[in-house]
C-alpha cells in the first residue's frame, strides 16, 4: 500500500526527483502542500494543467478544494494562484510566508459571494486564463482573443479591437480597461447606476507560533514584559468596486474599524474613516480581493 501511495505521489510531480522537503531547514514543498489541500502532489498552484508542447505538460490544482492557499509569493510576482486554490468550498486558507504557514478564515461564508461585477469578471477573466499559454503573465495571443470574445459574449467595436491587438498579443489589464469602459448592452461592465458596491467583513489570522503580544503584557519591576503565545487576529476587510484607479481613488471611502467604540446617541453622524494599515497579510488578502483595505486593533498579523 505504501509503495502504491509512493508511486501515486510521485507520478503528481513535475520533477520526481527534487527533494519534496527543502535543505537546509525542512521546508515543505508546494507538492506537500498540494498534497494535503487536494489531495494530489503536484508542484504549481495555477489551475488545471499548462501545455509546453510537444508532450510535455506543468500540472496544477485541476479542481476545486475544501480549504484554499494564498501565498505571499504572489504579491511579489513570483506565482500565479488559480482560482480553485483562491475560492475554496469554505472560507479557509492557508497563508504562504518565506519560512511560515499561518490560516486565514472568516466565520461567514457570504464572504465569498460575488456582486454582479465580479460575476462577470471572473467569467471573463476564466475565458482569458484558458487562452494563456504564458503561465500566467497575463497576455494571450490575437487568435486566442477572438475565442475570449465568443465565449464571454463581448461586442468590441472595431477601432478598439484593433487598438488592442496591435502588437500582436493581448494583455489583461488593457483589456480590462477597455471592459470596464464598454456598455453593459455590449458586454462590457460601464453602468451609470453605481449600484456595483463595495463589500466589507470581517476575516481572523491565526499564528500558531508564539509571537510577543504587548497587549497582553505583564507588569514587572522591569517594566511591562511580553506575553509569548500563539496570536488570533480579526481584520475588518473593506473591498471597494473595481474600477479604474483613477475613479477608485476619487470615490473610495474607508470604513471605520470594527472596534467596540460605538457612539452613544450618534448614530446618524458619520463616523471618519480610519486610515488603512499594512502588513505583509494584506498583500496575500490582495491576491483574492484586489485593492482591498484592512484594518485591525493591537498589533498587526504576523504571517512569519
Amino acid at each position: 500500500m505504501a509503495k502504491g501511495v509512493h508511486d501515486a505521489v510521485q507520478a503528481d510531480r513535475d520533477d520526481p526527483s527534487l527533494p519534496l522537503v527543502t535543505a537546509p531547514f525542512g521546508h515543505a514543498s508546494q507538492e506537500i502542500v498540494n498534497l494535503l489541500l487536494c489531495g494530489q502532489a503536484v508542484p504549481n498552484v495555477f489551475d488545471g494543467r499548462m501545455d509546453l508542447g510537444g508532450g510535455m505538460f506543468l500540472k496544477g490544482i485541476s479542481t476545486r478544494v475544501e480549504v484554499g492557499f494564498l501565498t505571499l509569493l504572489e504579491s511579489l510576482n513570483f506565482c500565479k494562484v488559480g482560482q480553485n486554490l483562491k475560492c475554496p468550498k469554505w472560507p479557509i486558507w492557508v497563508i504562504g510566508s518565506e519560512s511560515h504557514y499561518t490560516v486565514l478564515f472568516a466565520l461567514d461564508t457570504s464572504v465569498q459571494d460575488e456582486n454582479e461585477l465580479e460575476e462577470r469578471e471572473s467569467q471573463i477573466r476564466k475565458a482569458f486564463d484558458a487562452q494563456d499559454q504564458s503561465g500566467g503573465g497575463g497576455f494571450i495571443s490575437v487568435e486566442g482573443f477572438h475565442q475570449v470574445l465568443r465565449e464571454a459574449n463581448v461586442k468590441l467595436p472595431r477601432e478598439k479591437f484593433d487598438n488592442l491587438c496591435s502588437t500582436g498579443f493581448i494583455v489583461w489589464s488593457e483589456f480590462w480597461q477597455v471592459i470596464l469602459d464598454l456598455d453593459k448592452n455590449l458586454g462590457g461592465l460601464k453602468d451609470s447606476t453605481g449600484l456595483m458596491g463595495k463589500k466589507v467583513f470581517d476575516l481572523y489570522h491565526f499564528n500558531g507560533i508564539a509571537k510577543s503580544d504587548l497587549n497582553g503584557s505583564q507588569l514587572s519591576s522591569g517594566g511591562e514584559t511580553p506575553v509569548q503565545r500563539p496570536r488570533l487576529t480579526k481584520l475588518r476587510v473593506s473591498v471597494p468596486p473595481r474600477w479604474t484607479p483613477e475613479e477608485f481613488l476619487a470615490d473610495v471611502v474607508v470604513p471605520s474599524g470594527s472596534g467596540g467604540n460605538e457612539s452613544s446617541g450618534k448614530e446618524t453622524e458619520v463616523a471618519k474613516p480610519e486610515p488603512p494599515q499594512h502588513a505583509p497579510l494584506v498583500d496575500c488578502i490582495r491576491t483574492r480581493w484586489p485593492r482591498a483595505v484592512c484594518n485591525w486593533v493591537g498589533d498587526p498579523p504576523s504571517i512569519v
